[in-house]
């Protein structure tokens, strides 16, 4: 099994039905760890970005925050992700 560049390790769940591979993306030009496959959700739950508190986009295109749990991220995935401030 090839493994592509952006991959480090693989794990098998212990149902053997799943394999999540440590892999990374680019978050804010920044190569940046993630579990592949994840939703955009969970690699800003993990990276401790409140999924309402952000604007992100994904190899190039704007996502709606309701998108979030649902878009799948895969090794070498660019991410631009913008913190919402308030205030006056």
């Amino acid at each position: 099994m090839r493994r592509s560049p952006h991959e480090t390790s693989a794990r098998v769940q212990s149902s053997g039905l799943a394999v999540m591979t440590e892999s990374f993306v680019i978050a804010n030009g920044e190569q940046t760890r993630a579990v592949i496959p994840c939703s955009i959700e969970q690699f800003l739950v993990a990276h401790q970005l409140p999924p309402r508190s952000v604007v992100v986009e994904h190899n190039g295109e704007a996502v709606a925050p309701s998108e979030f749990p649902k878009r799948q991220l895969a090794g070498g995935d660019r991410l631009e992700i913008v913190k919402i401030v308030a205030g006056g």
